[in-house]
């Protein structure tokens, strides 16, 4: 086990707490949120599994100068620190028990550089937001098929959605980001300025500083062909889905759910909590070789098909992520490597294991390969780029009761696939110092550790998928 070195706990007295937050409360006003307040329960709740977490504040802050403030308070007073940038998390490091949560939620702003072919996104941009504002210009940057996704997140995570085999992964992507460290520094990270940094933050997480801005290279992308196709599950199509995947061009991407059929009226009231084969999907090319893709998924016989032509913008409207408040598991891993995909074996397990659920649940599936798998390992701190298909299997449930069948169904479900060993970090619901070796290989996870002991020795930066220090 990795020795995680972390600042103080939680044994503050109210009092000790109220002078500690002083300078925080004096720069923040209203924006410091503690308990007490009436909108405190809001703004902290996010989706996790376990036990609920309350902080002891949550700091909104607008700007960088306030971003210092708050982390020279935490680590003055030694009070556990996270940080969030978005409304969608699936793992407990957002929060904090008795600790101060730097929300950087209200830092929104977004510039579209056409000229240079830039976005910048401030801390707490959403990807619905940023795609947008990109979009009204005919561009984009790749995220991944939720609007309300934090792009600060997603973007030091990895990044794996519509845009992916076409243009790399969200990581592939960043051009550079302004990042306060834990010392108080404002520092500019890319491949001139910082450049140790700047390839920790390409996959590495929140682990070295608090991104007050990210620039990200813009791409072009008008209209695209897709939206939602449904089927009915059977081994044959959802092996014919996924070949698809692995044998189409690169412009065409997106994922396909397992699932148990939500109770909405798009879906015929027969097949309500029963198996279904969902696909969210995206082809960034012409509307002539988009049919050629798309004809041989709807001989597959549809119950559904949403898939037209629209504006990429319209992929990150509707509803948004997992409601907050739920808890629930997931576990990730990948599989298969260059132009491969899933038999219809395989295929039969994971329309079983849905189909054994005892609540929402389903087995995510996403191809790699293309742009992501011509990206050097070494070249990022996402270094799995071989894998030809993504895998995630997650379940909710509503109710912390519930939770303990919720988890049990994940890890024999997940078995029962072979999602196990490598993992994507942006999609796991646990932080154990075994998820960041199956996150990072050894040869990332070491080079991880020296930029941590470089820009974060004392471990300020602890309540994430951990790099610690020291092994």
């Amino acid at each position: 086990m990795a020795t995680q070195e972390t600042p103080g706990t939680t044994g503050t007295s109210p009092e000790a707490l109220d002078e500690a937050l002083a300078p925080l409360a004096a720069a923040l006003g209203d924006r410091l949120l503690t308990p007490s307040a009436d909108t405190f329960a809001d703004t902290a709740a996010v989706f996790v599994g376990g036990p609920p977490l309350t902080p002891a504040a949550v700091a909104r802050v607008r700007t960088t100068d306030e971003v210092v403030t708050a982390l020279a308070v935490a680590r003055d007073a030694g009070l556990p620190l996270a940080v969030r940038s978005g409304g969608h998390h699936q793992a407990r490091h957002a929060l904090v028990d008795g600790g101060l949560v730097l929300d950087l939620r209200l830092l929104d702003g977004v510039e579209i550089d056409t000229a240079a072919g830039v976005g910048r996104a401030h801390g707490g941009v959403l990807a619905g937001a940023y795609t947008a504002a990109a979009g009204a210009h005919g561009l984009a940057t790749g995220f991944g098929d939720t609007a309300t996704v934090g792009v600060g997140g997603i973007s030091l995570g990895g990044g794996i959605g519509y845009l992916s085999r076409r243009d790399g992964l969200t990581v592939d992507n960043l051009l550079g980001a302004e990042v306060v460290l834990a010392d108080g520094k404002v520092v500019q990270a890319d491949a001139d300025n910082n450049p140790d940094l700047y390839w920790a933050l390409r996959g590495g997480g929140g682990n070295f500083g608090v991104v007050t801005r990210l620039d990200l290279r813009l791409r072009e992308v008008g209209t695209v062909t897709g939206g939602m196709m449904m089927w009915e599950p059977t081994p044959a199509r959802l092996a014919t889905v996924l070949r698809a995947f692995a044998e189409g061009p690169e412009e065409f991407s997106g994922m396909v759910n397992v699932m148990l059929a939500p109770p909405v009226p798009m879906i015929p009231a027969e097949l309500h909590g029963k198996p279904v084969l969902m696909a969210l999907l995206c082809h960034s090319g012409s509307a002539e070789d988009a049919a050629e893709v798309f004809g041989p998924l709807r001989a597959l016989g549809t119950l559904l098909d949403g898939v037209r032509e629209i504006p990429y913008t319209a992929l990150f409207e509707g509803p948004g992520g997992p409601p907050a408040g739920g808890v629930g598991d997931v576990r990730t891993g990948f599989l298969g490597e260059g132009v491969w995909a899933p038999g219809e074996d395989w295929a039969a397990a994971a329309i079983e294991a849905v189909a054994g659920a005892s609540g929402p649940s389903a087995v995510n599936i996403r191809p790699m390969g293309g742009a992501i798998s011509r990206v050097d390992p070494a070249a990022t701190a996402f270094a799995h780029r071989d894998p030809a298909f993504m895998v995630s299997v997650g379940g909710t449930a509503m109710a912390p009761e519930a939770l303990p069948a919720t988890t049990a169904w994940v890890a024999s479900a997940a078995e029962a696939l072979g999602v196990r060993g490598r993992g994507y970090v942006n999609f796991m619901g646990t932080a154990t110092d075994q998820d960041v070796r199956n996150a990072y290989p050894e040869a990332t996870l070491a080079r991880l550790r020296e930029v941590k002991r470089a820009y974060d020795p004392g471990n300020l930066f602890a309540s994430n998928h951990n790099v610690a220090p020291r092994a």
